[in-house]
């Protein structure tokens, strides 16, 4: 299962098969439990992962000190917190496991060795950042020009496993509202 998971993850004309062997060499098969944390607050991020079951989630307290759901991982996702992975300073999101989850995880040393190393593979993670921001742009863009009930029912679309394994108020606050509107939602759909 890891050489198929990896082998879509970082899928790219410019990687070599003996590069790709390389890359899907240096992840290690890593568990977690429902609850577990891959990364908390305050901690810098050492490595990343890519998700082979289970769902994840991100987090962090608003200024009230409200939990707010940041995003979620599914099968087949990168997890990881961008900005302290890379520009190596403490998280202000914490990541946890919301179900049992396999994923294989890559020690950012070790990502650095070969993102130099291999022309391919740094062209892979500039065309992956590339998509994780405009895929950013687009979530903030539509917290304000999409109705929540649309929004739930992109990601229903989108992330159906989410719905299936998150309780609802991570759901909830993800989309940006109140418990008591998502359930309202929930009922018209």
């Amino acid at each position: 299962m890891k050489n198929k998971l990896l082998e879509r993850v970082y899928e790219h004309p410019l990687i070599h098969t003996d590069e790709l062997e390389k890359i899907m060499g240096s992840h290690q098969k890593i568990t977690f439990r429902k609850g577990d944390f891959i990364l908390q607050e305050n901690h810098i991020a050492q490595s990343y992962l890519i998700l082979e079951s289970g769902l994840i989630r991100s987090f962090a307290y608003d200024f009230n000190g409200n939990d707010i759901t940041t995003d979620f991982f599914c099968p087949e996702d990168v997890v990881i917190e961008v900005l302290s992975l890379f520009q190596r300073v403490p998280s202000q999101e914490n990541i946890q496991a919301l179900t049992d989850c396999i994923a294989y995880e890559i020690e950012f040393n070790l990502f650095q060795e070969l993102y130099h190393s291999i022309p391919g593979f740094s062209e892979w993670g500039r065309l992956w950042m590339t998509g994780k921001l405009f895929n950013s742009k687009q979530r903030s863009l539509e917290m304000i020009t999409t109705s929540a009930k649309n929004r739930y029912q992109n990601l229903l679309k989108e992330k159906p496993q989410i719905v299936l394994h998150s309780p609802l108020k991570y759901i909830a606050s993800y989309l940006g509202i109140t418990d008591t509107s998502f359930s309202r939602i929930r009922k018209e759909i």
